[in-house]
């Protein structure tokens, strides 16, 4: 199987961090070497001294754009879930990343502002959150991504089908998972998880 970076762009609350860490335990239930480049896995370890301008927010995203590459030169998969909001700086990353599949979460700002149960939109628009996307800093909405997801209509296992039949059509995954309970991969990744955020390398429990 060729290596390839499957990248989740959207509007915060679009649904990438779901559709993405299923998509990352379905590849590995196919027996593949695969890396989940999450937000908060790469801000905490790989950006924390970056804000949110465009020029920062470029930084970001062609960090994980070369490190992708890197993982994908030596054979492993990479499933990054980013927002990149600029159209310029995921051209790059497309032109950089040899087998690069973009799958855009389309979901309307009002559907992602009613579901913000942290309440970050209201925020940004009362301006206590400057640069945020959507609000007072745009999102350019691709043109022609791999992979189309509606997550304000359809369900996750909905999105899910759309995103591994591509995967399996295009000949980046077996058709066959693995004999094994997925529950095992998913708890294997959950203490792999706790782990780095006892050390600090992650802010979030799986």
């Amino acid at each position: 199987m060729k290596p390839f970076t499957i990248w989740f762009t959207g509007l915060s609350g679009s649904g990438k961090s779901t559709l993405s860490r299923r998509t990352y335990l379905e590849i590995k239930r196919r027996g593949l070497k695969a890396e989940l480049l999450d937000g908060d896995i790469i801000r905490t370890n790989f950006s924390q001294e970056l804000g949110f301008t465009k020029r920062e927010r470029d930084i970001n995203v062609k960090r994980i754009g070369f490190l992708s590459w890197m993982l994908n030169k030596n054979g492993i998969i990479s499933v990054v879930a980013a927002i990149a909001p600029y159209a310029d700086t995921r051209k790059l990353n497309r032109e950089l990343i040899p087998n690069y599949i973009e799958v855009y979460c389309n979901c309307p700002l009002e559907v992602v502002e009613a579901r913000d149960v942290k309440g970050l939109y209201a925020r940004a628009r009362r301006g206590e959150i400057p640069n945020f996307t959507g609000i007072s800093d745009p999102y350019e909405p691709p043109l022609n991504p791999e992979i189309v997801v509606h997550t304000d209509k359809e369900t996750v296992e909905e999105s899910m089908a759309k995103i591994i039949s591509y995967l399996e059509e295009k000949g980046f995954i077996p058709t066959t998972t693995l004999d094994i309970d997925p529950s095992i991969i998913e708890e294997e990744e959950r203490i792999l998880r706790e782990h780095l955020k006892r050390l600090g390398f992650a802010r979030k429990s799986w």
